[in-house]
């Protein structure tokens, strides 16, 4: 944890061992060893419409860090809606986010699950998702609906960790980002996060190739 971390206390200890609980019973799918601080959650939610009753949906909220700031920026009608594959974290998040409107389900199965709730369109897709664990396949599968969600006027971001940048993977996830989208901004690094982190920013998809 960093200083920055918003839990503190009773409520901060409770989101550690959800953390770690869930990273203990399905490893291969944690990519973080802590919650994300809340600068972090600051430069993910900076996509987060201010006004009129947009739609922002999370895809791995863990224990709800990034899910905290998002609810301070969103106008009184917004839907903020998260999507969560482990069934004790979902339940984790009903009780402590009350006014998170948890989806239990997989990110891969985004468009079945949005339009199961009469939502056609995403204004903001905020990822925690770790990329580096997913092969090319399910991470094409990933960003395709994904894509299809924001359509040509919304907007994506997800985070990377500063010292995997030189990894193979990491260059070639960029790459299939930069493919994907037509703008791919990539924002200056959070210090203050464990670890130190940066996030992509995308916007546009492109149409699929071939």
């Amino acid at each position: 944890m960093t200083s920055d971390t918003p839990a503190t206390g009773a409520d901060g200890r409770s989101a550690r061992r959800a953390f770690l609980a869930a990273a203990v019973r399905r490893p291969a799918t944690m990519g973080a060893v802590a919650p994300s601080s809340p600068r972090l959650g600051a430069v993910l939610a900076s996509v987060v419409p201010r006004t009129g009753k947009p739609v922002v949906v999370e895809l791995g909220p863990g224990t709800g860090a990034v899910s905290a700031v998002i609810a301070e920026k969103l106008p009184p009608d917004a839907r903020h809606l998260a999507v969560e594959l482990d069934p004790d974290m979902v339940g984790y998040l009903r009780r402590t986010r009350p006014n998170l409107e948890v989806v239990p389900g997989n990110a891969a199965d985004l468009g079945d699950l949005l339009a199961e709730r009469g939502i056609p369109r995403a204004d903001a897709i905020i990822c925690g998702l770790p990329w580096a664990l997913f092969d090319d396949a399910t991470q094409t599968r990933l960003l395709s609906e994904i894509s299809h969600a924001i359509g040509d006027t919304g907007a994506f971001t997800t985070f990377a960790y500063l010292h995997g940048m030189t990894l193979s993977a990491a260059r070639r996830f960029r790459r299939t980002l930069r493919s994907t989208f037509e703008e791919v901004q990539v924002t200056a690094t959070v210090w203050r996060n464990l670890p130190p982190a940066f996030v992509y920013v995308c916007r546009r998809p492109l149409a699929p190739r071939g």
